[in-house]
């Protein structure tokens, strides 16, 4: 089977899927040296129609294919969405509704971040093939082992989709990973605006000289490295932001006096554009600092509650066949080691049921976990 490569193969291709209630995506993309993903390949199915897309292709339209991402009625599916998510957002095509194959595979039993050959493995008894997963996929033509290894990716998750969406259902728990679903599909979640770049860090300091170099360091590395379409890591380290938010150099001799900084840096075409942003913001350092709501030291959470607290979420995670980590994470478990009323997801909603009200009840006293065999076990303890 040969990718579409032209306008009319296009239209033919999506007009079959447009009546489809899901389609299976997937995207092969290169971005090792390139800051913006340059997409390769997209691969499309629906339980009965299938098809490759070369984006590549000379004068090809991806319109009626990214009208169909768009497409409130029928459901996308991915397995771990979040880079096809952010290839489709700069297309002005931000996929809804989704599903993603990985988060629900949490939620029905598969453990944590379970891999797509694992579930392809277990669900549908099938191998995959993994010969031409690390291709060049810009080059061409492109092969036919390329193109069924692609195309054997969407039309295995086009088989997946309902077998796991009736699991879900059977359980009770396709409502459990909607939320998810909603959170990959937030457009803050793929923001690329420079001006929020330094967001993306964490400040180690909370003067506003320091803020104020900080923040223009890093929306200085992110609109270079969208402009020159390299890896951020290209341009400056995010160590080397910090340390010259600490130093503010504002001249080539006290670059080269950096260690995270490559010799030469400050002499250079991007050191001396660096130099003239900082010389701006240092001039009124209040004004360009950000807003940051330093968080004063608090009580640090027990460790004991906390460790207790894990081993109760190990135990309740495994007794409802949900990952973990879909559950709560450390952070919210010092949270609700410190306050019952804290404001985490996991003492909300279905995470509650799961473990948020048993956590609750362990720090008062009123259950106890004891080992039966080799398995923990919650038991209520009589007052």
């Amino acid at each position: 089977m040969k990718p579409i490569t032209t306008n009319d193969a296009l239209v033919a291709f999506c007009d079959a899927l447009a009546s489809a209630p899901f389609i299976a995506v997937d995207t092969e993309f290169m971005r090792e040296t390139t800051y913006w993903p340059k997409l390769c390949l997209i691969q499309a199915a629906s339980s009965d129609v299938h098809g490759a897309i070369d984006p590549l292709a000379e004068g090809l339209d991806l319109e009626p294919f990214l009208k169909l991402l768009r497409d409130p009625n029928i459901t996308k599916v991915f397995h771990a969405a979040r880079q096809d998510i952010e290839i489709f957002n700069r297309l002005n095509a931000m996929p809804a509704p989704i599903f993603d194959t990985q988060v629900a595979a949490m939620a029905a039993g598969f453990g944590e971040q379970v891999s797509y050959d694992a579930l392809v493995r277990q669900m549908l008894k099938l191998s995959v093939d993994k010969g031409s997963r690390f291709t060049d996929w810009s080059r061409r033509p492109l092969s036919q082992a390329q193109i069924e290894y692609a195309l054997g990716d969407v039309t295995h998750l086009a088989a997946l989709y309902p077998k796991l969406r009736a699991r879900l259902e059977r359980d009770g728990r396709l409502a459990w990973v909607a939320q998810e679903m909603t959170a990959l599909t937030d457009p803050a979640l793929y923001n690329t605006d420079p001006e929020d770049a330094w967001k993306r860090l964490k400040p180690k300091k909370f003067s506003p000289k320091y803020l104020a170099a900080f923040k223009a360091t890093a929306r200085w590395r992110e609109r270079m490295a969208q402009e020159r379409d390299q890896p951020r890591g290209r341009i400056l380290k995010d160590d080397a932001i910090d340390e010259i938010a600490t130093q503010t150099p504002q001249d080539a001799e006290a670059f080269d006096r950096l260690r995270s900084v490559p010799k030469g840096f400050g002499a250079s075409r991007l050191g001396t554009d660096l130099v003239s942003e900082l010389r701006a913001v240092l001039k009124d350092p209040e004004a360009h600092a950000p807003r940051v709501e330093r968080q004063l030291p608090g009580q640090p959470a027990p460790p004991s509650v906390v460790e207790l607290l894990k081993v109760l979420l190990k135990a309740k995670s495994e007794h409802a066949g949900v990952a973990a980590k879909l559950i709560a994470t450390v952070s919210d478990l010092e949270k609700i080691a410190l306050d019952d009323e804290a404001a985490v997801e996991a003492l909300s909603g279905w995470r509650r049921q799961v473990f948020g009200e048993d956590a609750l009840k362990l720090k008062r006293g009123e259950i106890a976990l004891v080992l039966s065999g080799a398995r923990v076990e919650v038991v209520e303890i009589e007052s």
